[in-house]
């Protein structure tokens, strides 16, 4: 999954996050960082390569902007792993009570004053 690897690394989820709050020029996120502009410019194209981010022309300036289609495959691989955890810790508590149930059935009975 392409997009889980471009968001493993900390600048571009930063980047991410910047651009969640509203559209950017590669420069205003240059600004944010202590990197160069050419390593932003890498990140940039890591998140474009996995479609997460979309640049447009608007004069001379590129303006960058999150892709919300592109992170349809990673809501999609979290809610499948969420499912299968979901699964997993159900079949746990069934499995927990009725062990509850089953030590409660032979711890001895105390008698009433």
């Amino acid at each position: 999954m392409q997009s889980l690897a471009a968001i493993a690394d900390p600048t571009r989820r930063r980047i991410v996050e910047l651009l969640a709050e509203r559209e950017r020029t590669a420069g205003e996120l240059v600004a944010e960082f202590d990197v160069s502009a050419p390593a932003i410019s890498q990140h940039l194209n890591v998140l474009r390569a996995a479609g997460l981010v979309t640049t447009r022309a608007v004069g001379q300036s590129r303006i960058q902007a999150l892709n919300p289609d592109g992170f349809d495959g990673l809501e999609d691989w979290l809610q499948q792993t969420r499912s299968v955890w979901s699964r997993r810790l159900d079949a746990l508590e069934r499995e927990l009570r009725a062990e509850d149930e089953a030590n409660a059935r032979k711890a001895p009975k105390k008698p009433s004053s």
